[in-house]
C-alpha cells in the first residue's frame, strides 16, 4: 500500500469513528449497528460474513465490545495505525464530554437547582439496567446449568463477597462442569486472562493505584459496558472511595454521554482525583484493550473454534447478568426512597423494555424532566 493511501485511510478512519463516537447513543449494540451500515453496507470495507467474526472476537476478550470492534476495523483497514486511530476517535468525544460533566458534577452536582433533574435520572438509569439485563438474559441462557450458576452468582454478590471473583469462579464452574459431562473429548483452548491483585486501602491510594484498579478492569471485563458498574461497586465503592450514589451517577453520565459506557470511568476518575485522575482512570481502562486487539486479531477465526473458551463465555455472560441484577437491588435501596422515584422506575422501565428502538439517552433525558417537574410538586 502507497504512503498516500495510507495516510488517506487513516485520516478516514479518524473523520468516521469520531463522527460515530459524537453521534452514538444507545450502548454497544447501537454502536455496532451503525458500524455495520457505515461501513459494511455503505462503504463495503468489510463482508458480512468477516464483520460478523470480528463481532465474535469482542466476545471472547476482555473490554468495552463496540470500541474493540473499532480497533478491529482499523487494524483490517489501516494496520496498527488504523487501530490506535479509529479507536483513540471513538473515545475521546465521549471521555472530552464526560470531563465536562464531571466538572459540573463537582462544582453543582448537590445544589438544589440541579440536584431534581439527577434525582430523576437515578431511577430511569436503574430501570434501563433492569430492561437491558432481561434481554440479555433471554439470550445468556444456554440452559439449566447456566440459569443455576447465575442464581447463586447473584446470591453471593448479595451476601456481600467480591463481584470479580464471583463472576469468574463463575466461568471456571462453567468449564468445569462441561469437562465432567464430556470427559472423553479432546478440548484445546486459549483463554487469555490477566488477574492482578487486590489494590491497597483509602489511606494510601495513589494515582498510579487508580490507574492499576482501572487497568484490572479493563483487563478481565468481558461483556458488555455494562457489567463494569458491577466491577466499580467492588473496586471502589467496596473500599470507599466512592459512594453508592457517585456510582449511579456515573453510571447515568456513561448512559446520556455518546460514546463507549466505559467513559463512566472518566468521570469516576475526576471524582477521585480531578484532571489528572480522570486522565490516569481513563488511559487505565482502554489501555487493555488496545493490547488485546493487537495481540489477537490474527487468532481470531482460532479463538472461534475454541469449545472451552466458548464454554466459559457462556457460564461468565450469565453470571455477569445476575452479578449487575444483584448490584441493582443494591443501589435500589438508596434510590428508590419515595413514590416519585419509584414512579419514574416504572415508567422508563416499561418505556425502555416495550420501545427497544428508543435510543436510552432520551429515557435518561425523560428521567431527569420529570425528576424536576415531580419535585416541583
Amino acid at each position: 500500500m502507497e504512503e498516500a493511501e495510507k495516510r488517506r485511510r487513516l485520516a478516514e478512519l479518524a473523520r468516521i469513528f469520531l463522527w460515530l463516537g459524537c453521534v452514538g447513543f444507545g450502548g454497544p449494540a447501537v454502536h455496532i449497528a451503525m458500524m455495520e451500515e457505515e461501513l459494511v453496507r455503505k462503504r463495503k470495507w468489510l463482508s458480512e460474513e468477516h464483520f460478523l467474526d470480528l463481532v465474535g472476537a469482542t466476545n471472547l476478550i476482555p473490554g468495552p465490545n463496540s470500541t474493540e470492534m473499532t480497533m478491529h476495523i482499523g487494524r483490517e483497514r489501516a494496520g496498527w495505525k488504523g487501530l490506535i486511530v479509529a479507536g483513540a476517535c471513538f473515545i475521546l468525544p465521549a471521555v472530552m464530554i464526560t470531563v465536562f460533566f464531571a466538572w459540573l458534577y463537582q462544582q453543582y452536582g448537590r445544589l438544589p437547582q440541579v440536584q431534581p433533574f439527577i434525582y430523576g435520572i437515578k431511577p430511569a438509569i436503574i430501570a434501563v439496567i433492569v430492561s437491558l439485563m432481561i434481554r440479555l438474559g433471554r439470550k445468556a441462557l444456554k440452559n439449566v446449568q447456566t440459569g443455576i450458576i447465575g442464581l447463586l452468582a447473584a446470591a453471593v454478590v448479595l451476601a456481600g463477597y467480591n463481584e470479580i471473583y464471583v463472576l469468574f469462579g463463575c466461568g471456571f464452574a462453567g468449564v468445569i462442569l462441561d469437562l465432567l459431562r464430556n470427559r472423553g473429548e479432546t478440548v484445546k483452548s486459549i483463554i487469555p486472562l490477566i488477574l492482578l491483585q487486590n489494590i491497597g486501602s483509602v489511606a494510601d491510594y495513589s494515582a498510579f493505584k487508580l490507574f492499576l484498579t482501572f487497568l484490572k478492569i479493563g483487563s478481565i471485563l468481558y461483556g458488555s459496558g455494562y457489567v463494569l458498574f458491577a466491577f466499580l461497586d467492588a473496586e471502589l465503592v467496596g473500599t470507599g472511595l466512592l459512594s453508592k450514589q457517585q456510582l449511579v451517577d456515573a453510571i447515568a453520565v456513561g448512559q446520556f454521554t455518546p460514546g463507549p459506557v466505559f467513559s463512566s470511568a472518566t468521570f469516576i476518575g475526576w471524582q477521585i482525583g480531578a484532571l489528572p485522575g480522570a486522565a490516569t482512570a481513563t488511559i487505565g481502562i482502554f489501555l487493555p484493550s488496545f493490547l488485546f486487539v493487537a495481540l489477537l486479531n490474527p487468532l481470531v477465526s482460532k479463538l472461534r473454534t475454541s469449545k472451552i473458551f466458548s464454554v466459559f463465555l457462556d457460564t461468565v455472560n450469565m453470571a455477569s447478568i445476575a452479578i449487575i441484577l444483584s448490584v441493582v437491588v443494591e443501589i435500589s435501596r438508596v434510590t428508590l426512597l419515595d413514590w416519585r422515584a419509584i414512579l419514574i422506575a416504572v415508567i422508563s422501565f416499561i418505556i425502555t423494555f416495550y420501545f427497544e428502538k428508543l435510543n436510552t439517552a432520551y429515557v435518561i433525558f425523560g428521567g431527569a424532566a420529570l425528576g424536576y417537574t415531580l419535585t416541583l410538586l
